[in-house]
């Protein structure tokens, strides 16, 4: 394995890991920055992190296409480090807010960075499928081992990742010289002030307008049916199962969305094909998790995994910019991950967490029926 992909595997792990720690924890945070209002300091703890990765991701994929994909792969590396060593320190609600931000804003600068890099490589389709794999191992791991660790350290999930995010960064800083390459790199900024992002501009209104608007509302509609239930799941299952049985459901989300990126990157099918099949297993988990979570959650994160590489591998085909379009398929995800449960949240008041979760497995069933 070269330098690069090693770098880029280890930070997607441990960057993901790190802002799935947070996730089971989330009302320990809030109650320990003493809000007056627990269940909705946990809402913007939890959204604070995907506005950040929402706002990031398609500026800073057109940044990576100018001035380096690794540069942004290693911003993405750092901010990792800080936002975990702020979180471990600190129990403001305002500082835990810009750190869950600032975690966000190093999954913008580094996704669309290292979709770029693995999608010029001569077998795209496995090392995106290992990429995806190591993502949602780490989103795995983060999961489980904050529900595992809650109870004798509550911090100590993001201790173990925060630490991880440092020795990487010590690897960049190490390795710099022998890591850069000319594949790795964008062209050179010739473009300066708002020229930088002229070219972008039209070249995304061509790109949201045409034929493929269904796909990115397909990659929303996804995301956004993950982001309802992993948002509000630890509030609908309140007394009904422990922290530990949450963590493992919510972890085999991930596990199974490992297993099957990785086998839909050798599968020699089309992407809409991939596409479809994933959206179809996700609607069917989204649905089947009000009653039985482990179930549940298990087919909607394989359905996804599937769905993702589909997605990745249209999304690396089209003649545009690899940073651009990278950036702005992460913004789909990162989009619904964060919208949709703000969205959700609307109705809460009105509306009780199962027919909730109906409507967001009606919902994402009308992907189904898009062109991709």
């Amino acid at each position: 394995m070269n330098l690069h992909r090693l770098l880029i595997y280890g930070a997607a792990f441990t960057i993901m890991g790190l802002s799935n720690a947070v996730i089971p924890i989330l009302p320990e945070l809030a109650s320990l920055s003493n809000s007056s209002s627990g269940g909705f300091a946990s809402s913007l703890l939890f959204s604070a992190y995907f506005l950040g990765a929402l706002g990031t991701m398609l500026p800073f994929g057109i940044l990576a296409d100018r001035f380096g994909n690794l540069k942004f792969i290693g911003l993405g590396i750092v901010l990792t480090a800080i936002s975990g060593l702020t979180i471990l320190f600190f129990e403001n609600l305002w500082i835990l807010l810009i750190a869950r931000f600032i975690e966000g804003s190093a999954c913008g600068a580094f996704f669309p960075a290292a979709f770029t890099i693995l999608s010029k490589l001569s077998n795209p389709g496995r090392y995106i499928g290992e990429f995806t794999f190591l993502f949602n191992a780490g989103l795995a791991a983060g999961a489980f081992l904050s529900g595992l660790l809650a109870d004798t350290y509550l911090k100590g999930a993001i201790l173990i990742f925060t630490v991880i995010a440092f020795l990487l960064t010590v690897y960049l800083l190490s390795r710099y010289r022998g890591l850069v390459h000319p594949e790795c790199e964008g062209r050179p900024g010739s473009l300066k002030g708002s020229g930088l992002f002229r070219k972008p501009y039209r070249e995304i209104k061509e790109l949201l307008s045409g034929d493929n608007s269904g796909l990115w509302l397909s990659s929303f509609l996804l995301n956004g049916a993950i982001g309802v239930l992993v948002a509000y799941y630890p509030d609908y299952s309140l007394g009904t199962i422990t922290k530990a049985q949450l963590g493992i459901s919510i972890s085999s989300l991930y596990v199974c969305a490992m297993v099957t990126s990785l086998l839909a990157g050798h599968f020699k099918v089309k992407e809409k094909t991939l596409i479809r099949i994933g959206i179809g297993f996700s609607v069917l988990g989204a649905l089947s998790a009000i009653k039985y979570p482990l179930l549940g959650f298990s087919s909607l994160g394989g359905g996804s995994g599937v769905a993702t590489v589909g997605f990745a591998l249209a999304v690396a085909r089209m003649n545009a910019d690899r940073g651009l379009v990278m950036g702005l398929f992460n913004t789909t995800i990162y989009a619904g991950l964060s919208l949709a449960p703000i969205i959700a949240g609307i109705f809460t008041d009105f509306m009780d967490f199962e027919k909730l979760f109906i409507a967001n497995g009606c919902i994402l069933a009308g992907a189904l029926i898009l062109r991709e």
